[in-house]
């Protein structure tokens, strides 16, 4: 297994159990992450397999996750590579992710385990919890999107709605972790991060060079920390030279590490609660935050906010151009127009989530 230990005390990850985070109330991380190199590739689909932990081999838990397309569009100011990550499973990024936990937990026995989400993960952590006979329950707050919760109810978990925001469905999954059961956060435990960075080695191979700038939506960070982690894993392997620049985006109404990069420290302040169509970057306290803004800080890249008539706007042309997105996906083709001859090229965009998962009706005026 992975060397992964805890980011406050330094214990490491126990051989036993399945905890979300450490004793000392700390967030574990990957230590020694997988190296990226060719010759450890397989030749099919699941190519990356090797480079990752628990669950790999002839048992392994899939549903034929990653390997999504690249494809090309173009703005007035240059052409933007777009990486299809909407084509996966369920339906989204997070398949990629549940695929190494829900592998992970099924090799310490787990067969019930819980997780908050506000739709995406939650939908693709039932749909692997399914295929690999873990019985799940998923809390999420009472705005999360209806296809979504259908999605979840679909694949036999529990749907637990939770009454207020967001960060009302994480403190009632940590009443029932309190209680005993395994909680399974796709935002704490870092055991997806690196089945998240396979996008990275992807857009290497589909792109043919290490992209200019990399543009990914940011809630609790872990698509972006896990694609960062891809990126220097291959720098230290020597397959590539260097790294692409990094575009972390929010939305204005909910944008604690643009404030917090703007502000020159890796320290959030939760902010104001307001509603934004991007329900998946609509978190108040991001998990990987503190990893993101340490890099960003550096001069690896930025972070911006997109406004709401922004967002909705690139929702709406991205359909119209045949990309049918999320809200928080069609903020990454915001960022894309109104910024795109300020990025590093080539420029890919992360596109993090279907379109039947929204259900955001066009006005009629």
């Amino acid at each position: 297994m992975m060397k992964i230990a805890c980011t406050i005390c330094g214990e490491e990850y126990p051989a036993q159990g399945a905890p979300f985070r450490c004793s000392c109330g700390g967030m574990y991380d990957v230590v020694d992450f997988p190296p990226y190199s060719p010759a450890n590739l397989q030749a099919d689909e699941q190519r990356h397999n090797p480079l990752f932990g628990p669950g790999v081999g002839k048992g392994k838990i899939t549903l034929g996750e990653g390997n999504t397309p690249l494809l090309k569009t173009s703005f007035t100011d240059g052409d933007l590579f777009l990486k299809m990550e909407n084509q996966n499973p369920t339906g989204s990024y997070k398949d990629r992710g549940s695929a190494e936990l829900i592998n992970f937990l099924r090799s310490r026995g787990v067969t019930f385990a819980v997780e908050d989400s506000s739709g995406n993960a939650g939908a693709s952590f039932a749909g692997y919890c399914a295929r690999a006979g873990i019985q799940a329950r998923v809390f999420v707050p009472e705005s999360a999107s209806g296809p979504k919760c259908m999605q979840i109810e679909a694949y036999g978990a529990d749907l637990v709605r939770v009454p207020g925001p967001r960060s009302e469905a994480a403190k009632a999954v940590l009443t029932a972790a309190e209680a005993g059961s395994v909680y399974a956060s796709h935002a704490w435990m870092p055991f997806g991060l690196v089945g998240i960075a396979a996008i990275a080695y992807e857009i290497v191979e589909q792109l043919g060079s290490v992209p200019g700038s990399v543009i990914a939506p940011v809630g609790h960070g872990g698509l972006l920390y896990g694609i960062m982690r891809g990126f220097e894993s291959m720098l230290r392997a020597g397959t590539i030279q260097q790294e692409p620049q990094y575009i972390g985006v929010q939305a204005a109404n909910c944008a604690p590490l643009v404030d917090a990069y703007q502000r020159g420290s890796v320290e959030t302040v939760e902010p104001s609660i307001q509603e934004t169509a991007a329900e998946g970057v609509k978190v108040t306290k991001p998990a990987r935050g503190k990893a993101i803004l340490q890099r960003m800080l550096t001069g690896k890249g930025r972070m911006i906010a997109i406004d709401e008539s922004d967002l909705l706007s690139a929702y709406w042309e991205s359909a119209g151009k045949g990309f049918f997105m999320e809200p928080t996906s069609a903020l990454v083709w915001a960022a894309a127009k109104t910024g795109l001859q300020d990025f590093k090229t080539p420029v890919v965009a992360v596109i993090t989530g279907s379109g039947y998962k929204s259900s955001i009706q066009k006005s009629k005026e």
